[in-house]
């Protein structure tokens, strides 16, 4: 049924060597040079056989001509193989496999498939990878298997592994019906019809223009391969669903280039809709790279309603106005896969005025002007891109510009890795956006978008920026190792700033400023080189349920003029203050938890005037509150409790409002006041403190209203130090050693205070005689009359108790100095007489009159 031309030329069975007939039935058969590998032989049938049957014989007679195939015979109504003509039977099963194999390697593929009908030997050898990877290449030039298993799907295989046996000839099967562009072979190619029978399907031509002319003629259904070779201003222009790729060895990409100087490369058009366009590389190499009548040429145009498919193209363009590539216009949506855009004198990728398309696992490198551009309503799908190391911005999307970013890996440019502006309005998702000379993602010029779960690090300015009316979403992000801060808020700019993890950034975490005022809510911001959130230059903003800790500065910083509202955040473990207002910082600080700093949980200063209300304040090593150097701020409903020291700090001119507080357990005083403090304190539970509930001292006058002190485990109220104070309607009761204290020369108003039940210890140990040392070792200042003994050369630090002057310094020169506080330095056996009413000495040696000064912040301020 077809013809196997090479069967005339094998040698008839009289002419078969003596050695092969040997080989056959001699004795020598083990000594052959055929003897080669070879399927197993079947019994040998000979003439000398004396149970020949007549099938036997009509089978030799019918295949004495080699030309034709031994008949078959119906026996019992089963079909039932005649026994084979010696010669059929000889190239059947005896010829070995290298000859059988040395001969087909002079067939083409059709005549191949016909010899692998003729028995199942011959269709094991025909199938071999071998013969079928020598004719592939000489088609189609691979060097690995090029799969084509559905329309617009090309990729190569290892052959190890792959899973079926020959993908050779799968490959060859599935590429077979094409057209080839291979320059200077249509002729040879038509010239020897005798040496090409077979491949009548297959066509050839010169040129690419050539090809698409076949194309529209209908010679063949639209598959062109392209083979290696430069081709140059051809004008390709798409406007089918055609399929061209490159065919050559190695990279196909490195070796195929089209190349136009004069016109857009590829333009694709209407029509063009399910074309595609794979493995080569697309220039575009004007002469006049500047010229301005370039500025509509691109290596790759897509124009409206057409989406076709772009994969493993090399695309260069040296122009310097345009882009590589433009997609422009409604209805264009390419697949653009696997394709390298770098090294462009001008825009990447360009998608504007309502396109969208699907732009997957490209490279996008070293462009002079951004790798990305999406603008006027495009909406592209970019998904798996590498975009880095350009000399501008990575992606840029303004005016309108939209589409969905998502893990696209983006680093080393120029400028912003991303930047937003001008109304556009992308959603970037589970990208990487790092090391990026300037920031990582611009917002501004009322830019929106949304950035979520993205990582954001090692940038050279803030990770994110935000400013001039812009208002973005930014959540679920890391970002952290910024070579400044992380999010930078200014210039009137807003944003939802939500869960992110912002952390080890070199300057502040968030900062907000100049009337920006964003919401910040549920971030972790921590473990910054410099401070937590950072609120200056009238910023403002709404800041809740964050966890801000372990920042070497402030946890919070709100100052000149800033507003903003803190409320329900945890700011803990920083390794200064918790939340610091200073040079006219103002806002609102409500229902926050904040514990756990090297300085004070909160310091206001410097006119600042906050309200604080609902918080609650533990931890600090450095206090409280620590108002001073003329701070105000309204302090209201807060519960201060465990601080190393005093619970509430008033110094230096400050003037704050506290209201309905509750300042307990304290392991120092309650409320310090002192060099010229003053304030309201008004209605709060003052309790549990180690030393004064209230102590007042150094000029300082405040108004205490109101308050219940008590069950303090030193005096209720003390006042020394030239200071006055006006007391109305407080409770002092249970206080351990008294209620209320003035030192010598101290005057208070008085109205209706209630002071009872305290324990007065001081009093009672002054009756029995006791050594004041007794009730407050070296770490309380009970208030009693003090002296100093010049026969023991005390000094202007030191102080003795009025017992011990009776008693241990009776007889020397004594000198009364005021009623005060102080611990007595006798009785803590720091004099050169030991004290007969105190126990083991102490060694302390000088008496502080006052609580330890708090420690100020010296944080400094940074733009």
């Amino acid at each position: 049924p077809f013809s196997f031309e090479i069967i005339s030329t094998l040698p008839r069975r009289a002419d078969v060597p003596a050695d092969m007939v040997a080989e056959e039935s001699g004795p020598g058969a083990q000594n052959s040079p055929y003897q080669l590998r070879r399927k197993s032989l079947l019994p040998k049938r000979t003439a000398a056989c004396p149970a020949k049957t007549n099938m036997e014989g009509a089978s030799t007679s019918a295949t004495e001509d080699f030309g034709h195939r031994a008949k078959r015979a119906r026996v019992s109504g089963k079909s039932q193989d005649l026994p084979a003509a010696p010669a059929e039977h000889y190239l059947e099963e005896k010829l070995p496999d290298e000859v059988v194999l040395k001969i087909f390697s002079y067939l083409l593929e059709q005549d191949l498939c016909r010899a692998a009908c003729v028995c199942k030997r011959f269709s094991e050898l025909a199938n071999d990878p071998i013969l079928w990877k020598r004719l592939y290449m000489e088609v189609f030039e691979y060097t690995r298997p090029m799969m084509h298993p559905e329309a617009g799907k090309f990729f190569q295989i290892n052959p190890e592994e792959y899973e079926q046996p020959n993908p050779w000839k799968e490959s060859f099967q599935q590429l077979y019906k094409g057209a080839h562009v291979k320059t200077g072979f249509a002729e040879h190619f038509y010239s020897n019809p005798a040496r090409y029978k077979g491949r009548e399907n297959m066509l050839y031509y010169d040129t690419i223009e050539d090809a698409l002319g076949g194309v529209q003629e209908a010679h063949f259904d639209g598959l062109i391969f392209v083979h290696s070779g430069v081709y140059t201003d051809e004008w390709i222009y798409i406007e089918s669903p055609i399929t061209m790729i490159g065919a050559a060895p190695g990279k196909v990409a490195d070796k195929v280039i089209i190349e136009n100087t004069r016109d857009s490369t590829f333009v694709f058009m209407e029509g063009s809709e399910d074309a595609y366009v794979g493995y080569m590389t697309i220039k575009f190499n004007p002469d006049d790279k500047s010229a301005q009548h370039h500025n509509a040429h691109h290596c790759l145009e897509i124009t409206v309603n057409c989406s076709p498919s772009i994969d493993h193209c090399i695309i260069r363009s040296t122009c310097t106005v345009g882009s590589a590539v433009c997609v422009s216009g409604q209805g264009a949506c390419p697949t653009i896969k696997h394709c390298n855009i770098s090294d462009c004198e001008n825009v990447g990728l360009y998608i504007t005025d309502h396109a969208q398309g699907i732009y997957e696992d490209n490279e996008i490198s070293n462009n002079a002007l951004a790798g990305i551009w999406v603008k006027n309503h495009g909406n592209p799908i970019i998904r798996r891109n590498h975009i880095h190391h350009g000399r501008d911005v990575g992606v840029f999307t303004f005016d309108h510009g939209m589409g969905y970013f998502e893990s696209c890996n983006i680093h080393r440019n120029r400028i912003a890795g991303f930047e937003v502006k001008a109304y556009a309005n992308p959603t970037v998702v589970r990208c990487e956006i790092h090391h990026g000379q300037t920031g990582g993602i611009y917002v501004h010029e009322k830019g929106r978008g949304q950035f979520i779960e993205n990582k954001i690090y090692a940038n050279n300015f803030a990770g994110v920026w935000i400013t001039s009316n812009s208002d973005p979403t930014i959540r679920g992000n890391a970002i952290f190792n910024g070579n400044q801060g992380g999010v930078y808020i200014f210039g009137d700019g807003r944003g939802l700033i939500e869960g992110n993890d912002i952390y080890g950034n070199a300057l502040a975490g968030i900062q907000i400023r100049t009337n920006s005022c964003p919401i910040v809510r549920h971030n972790k911001i921590h473990d910054g080189q410099h401070g937590g959130i950072y609120v200056h230059e009238k910023g403002q903003g709404v800041i809740e349920e964050n966890e801000v800790y372990s920042n070497t500065l402030a946890g919070v910083w709100v100052t000149t003029g800033s507003t903003p509202v803190l409320r329900r955040n945890r700011i803990h473990s920083g390794k200064q203050v918790g939340v610091y207002f200073y040079d006219n910082g103002h806002g609102v600080l409500e229902d926050n938890d904040i514990y756990n700093h090297m300085y004070s949980g909160v310091q206001i200063r410097t006119g600042s005037n906050p309200k604080i209300r609902r918080n609650k304040i533990w931890g600090g090593q450095n206090g409280g509150i620590l108002v001073y150097n003329s701070g105000l701020g309204f302090i209201e409903d807060n519960e201060i409790f465990d601080n190393a020291m005093a619970g509430v700090w008033i110094k230096t001119d400050s003037n704050p409002t506290l209201r309905r507080n509750k300042i307990h357990d304290g392991r120092d005083g309650g409320i310090c006041i002192f060099n010229g403090g003053r304030g309201l304190l008004e209605e709060n539970d003052i309790f549990r403190n180690a030393q004064a509930g209230v102590l007042i001292s150094t000029n300082s006058h405040p108004i205490l209203r109101k308050n219940r002190i008590f069950d303090g485990f030193a005096a209720g109220i003390e006042i020394t130090n030239h200071a006055t104070a006006t007391l109305e309607g407080n409770q002092i009761f249970n206080n351990r050693f008294g209620g209320l204290f003035l030192a010598s020369g101290v005057n208070v108003t008085m109205k209706d205070n209630k002071i009872l039940n305290n324990q007065d210890a001081i009093e009672k140990a002054v009756s029995r005689g006791q050594c004041l040392y007794k009730i407050s070792s070296y770490t309380s200042y009970p208030m009693h009359d003090f002296y100093r003994c010049h026969t023991c050369n005390t000094t202007d630090r030191n102080a003795i108790c009025v017992n011990c002057i009776k008693k241990c310094h009776q007889g020397h020169d004594v000198e009364f100095i005021r009623h005060d506080r102080f611990f007595c330095d006798c009785g803590a056996g720091t004099l050169s007489n030991p004290c007969t009413l105190a126990g083991e000495p102490t060694h302390d040696t000088d008496t502080l009159y006052d609580s330890a000064p708090p420690i100020e912040s010296n944080t400094l301020q940074h733009n």
